[in-house]
């Protein structure tokens, strides 16, 4: 009785890690299809339920099983692997830096208390807010105390209730007035220790099918023709509703030369844990920067988790030998 619970139960963990299975070939696949798409975004939980599933065919002493479940995992790292560990870039000896923190504060949530306290022990220097609503913007001063450099949209009104974004720094900021086709966004020149820096907050719409599936590639296609237009270093960070590794993602690196940051531990949703979330809320730069430091920070009452990045001017490369 014993022997056949043993093969029924690792025959069902067989069959549960061909989900994981899927979501790895899907995204390994590279398909800009929507379908492949869709599940790419799910790599960070897929990953939490390869191990799962080998930890479970070792205790059931299934060779079959294990065999299965190492190449899973082996399938799932790979095609995680572009999202979760890109290219940070080698800072040049003794640059200073800067540290950039970003945040969708979902449009409905109320706890000024913990939004700020998140910004005020992030040290940052620069604060980009997406959905910010009606309460936090009335207690904005609050919020962004020790930032008094600020440059906000326009009210957008959602079914839900409005919401703004903005762009807040201890330096000054200059307000470019930045319009990119379909795309929310707010964008300003930023002082820096490292000179003047671009900087865009962007919010894209949530991704087929809960929108149509072009949506999402127009913004990408339009932030992307407006970072290959901006002289100098450039970081847009916000909500993408896309990790870095899925189609959205591999515009905006290939068309707009934009690097992502390490899209782990993951930022969406707060319910699951860091490791096992979706990094949605993304931190994009140009090669001329490098990344120091990447993680989140304080829960804000959303249930997005916000990003804190740390950059530096990147060494140059070397000229190719003559």
């Amino acid at each position: 009785m014993a022997d056949r619970f043993r093969l029924f139960a690792a025959a069902v963990v067989g069959l549960a890690l061909l989900a994981p299975l899927g979501i790895a070939l899907s995204a390994l696949s590279g398909s800009g299809h929507r379908w492949p798409d869709i599940l790419a975004q799910f790599t960070g939980p897929a990953m939490v339920a390869a191990v799962v599933g080998l930890i479970a065919a070792a205790l059931l002493r299934s060779q079959i099983v294990v065999g299965l479940g190492l190449a899973v995992c082996g399938l799932v790292l790979a095609a995680g692997w572009p999202q979760w560990a890109p290219t940070k870039g080698t800072p040049e000896e003794g640059s200073p830096g800067f540290t950039l923190y970003s945040a969708n504060l979902h449009v409905l949530n109320e706890d000024v208390e913990a939004i700020a306290a998140s910004v005020a022990a992030s040290e940052a220097d620069i604060v980009i807010l997406v959905e910010v609503g009606v309460r936090p913007r009335a207690e904005i001063e609050r919020i962004l105390a020790g930032y008094p450099h600020r440059v906000l949209t326009g009210r957008t009104d959602r079914p839900d209730s409005p919401a703004i974004s903005l762009i807040a720094s201890r330096r000054p900021l200059t307000d470019i007035r930045l319009r990119v086709p379909v795309l929310h966004t707010v964008g300003a020149v930023a002082e820096t220790p490292l000179g003047p820096v671009t900087v865009a907050g962007v919010h894209m719409t949530r991704p087929w099918p809960y929108q149509i599936q072009w949506e999402q590639i127009r913004q990408a296609n339009g932030l992307s023709e407006w970072a290959r237009s901006v002289e100098g270093p450039v970081i847009a960070a916000g909500d993408f509703n896309s990790v870095s590794s899925a189609r959205i993602g591999r515009i905006i690196k290939d068309d707009g030369g934009l690097i992502p940051a390490p899209g782990w531990p993951g930022t969406w949703p707060t319910a699951l844990p860091g490791f096992a979330g979706m990094t949605i809320d993304q931190v994009y730069r140009t090669p001329d920067l490098a990344l120091v430091e990447r993680r989140v920070g304080q829960d804000t009452g959303s249930d997005h988790r916000p990003v804190i990045t740390r950059f530096a001017r990147a060494r140059p490369r070397a000229a190719p030998a003559a």
